[in-house]
């Protein structure tokens, strides 16, 4: 990699939580480097004045600008990453006007989209979900849309990164319904910290309404249920299984927390499940599988996911951890970028956790 020209990223979106991540990432990143930071509301602002603690890197140079701004390097045969971290509904029609101004150009523009708007096969799917129509249906064919650690290779030029807590629930699930060694039906209680919000704080999700408080929300309604089924359907043959869901709102700023039930087909012991399943992910940098139930605190300000296994008699209990904003988000959607690029997966993202924090 010494010597090697870095790839340029567009990061859109470029004040909210999931953007300061991917920018956190990217000053470590050894074969990528931010060209643009974009906002329509902060344009010519100081990204340390969103961010900062950001502040004493190469960050202390960098200002928010405008999309058009940003377009401007999209120059023919040069190859540029998009981190689109803008709200689903508006990120169809943002990449959809990139992606037109790089074919324009001849750039070679690779995107992940980490908003909602491209984990769909289909418009009318994903209009069924989020009850808007879709801004850039013609563009949904050219995206992909899975945890990374499922799907082999790159089937399509561009990615879309699952939500964080459909993340979480396949990645704990995936192993024993592709094994077939669980019927089709899972449960899921998830719990995420308040980050997983966004910055804009409401009187149900601001930090001191959730802090020492814990609830329910959407329960069996959740708009990542769908989601989980659909990706889960690639391990039951394009069956998708019966997922109920429950999120819960926890009093911790980062990570998510994951139970997930599932009915053995035969009785196993713990022990044999979790080599089942650590057998399953063992080319995965990030995953780790054991029988002691996980902590958020491994996890937290990483890629990495840990997952404890579970059973009695016919019953399987899977608990997952993972950080909503990097692996839920920013540091899976660099691992795709990664691949896109056809690099390893954990290219610049073998970052330590902080322990406590």
């Amino acid at each position: 990699m010494t010597g090697e020209p870095r790839v340029p990223v567009i990061v859109l979106g470029g004040t909210g939580y999931v953007a300061g991540e991917c920018l956190r990432l990217l000053l470590g990143h050894p074969s990528l480097v931010v060209e643009a930071v974009v906002s329509t509301t902060r344009d010519g602002g100081a990204v340390t004045t969103a961010f900062p603690h950001l502040a004493g890197t190469a960050a202390d140079g960098w200002s928010f600008v405008t999309l058009d701004s940003a377009l401007e390097s999209l120059r023919f045969g040069r190859t540029v990453g998009v981190l689109a971290a803008t709200p689903h509904g508006a990120t169809a029609a943002i990449l959809d006007r990139l992606l037109t101004a790089a074919e324009a150009a001849g750039a070679d523009a690779r995107v992940v989209d980490l908003s909602a708007d491209f984990r769909y096969p289909d418009a009318s799917a994903y209009e069924a979900v989020y009850l808007q129509p879709h801004g850039a249906p013609a563009r949904l064919s050219q995206f992909t849309c899975a945890v990374p650690e499922h799907l082999a290779g790159t089937p399509a030029r561009h990615a879309a990164q699952p939500g964080c807590f459909t993340t979480a629930v396949t990645l704990a699930a995936y192993p024993f319904l592709a094994a077939g060694l669980v019927e089709d039906d899972v449960f899921a209680a998830a719990v995420t910290g308040s980050s997983g919000s966004g910055r804009t704080p409401s009187a149900t999700t601001h930090h001191p309404e959730r802090h020492g408080d814990m609830k329910a929300y959407s329960p069996l309604a959740h708009r990542h249920e769908p989601e989980m089924r659909r990706l889960l359907a690639a391990a039951c043959g394009g069956r998708e299984p019966d997922v109920q869901f429950v999120p819960h709102s926890g009093p911790f700023v980062r990570g998510i927390h994951a139970t997930v039930r599932m009915t053995l087909k035969a009785p196993r012991t713990s022990e044999a499940l979790a080599a089942a399943a650590a057998a399953f992910y063992a080319d995965s940098p990030f995953v780790r599988v054991g029988t002691t139930p996980p902590r958020l605190t491994e996890v937290v300000g990483t890629n990495r996911a840990r997952i404890g296994v579970a059973a009695r008699g016919r019953t399987l209990v899977v608990t997952s951890v993972i950080d909503n904003l990097v692996k839920g988000a920013a540091g899976g959607g660099i691992q795709w970028l990664n691949r896109l690029l056809g690099w390893p997966d954990d290219r610049g993202l073998s970052v330590p956790g902080p322990g406590w924090f």
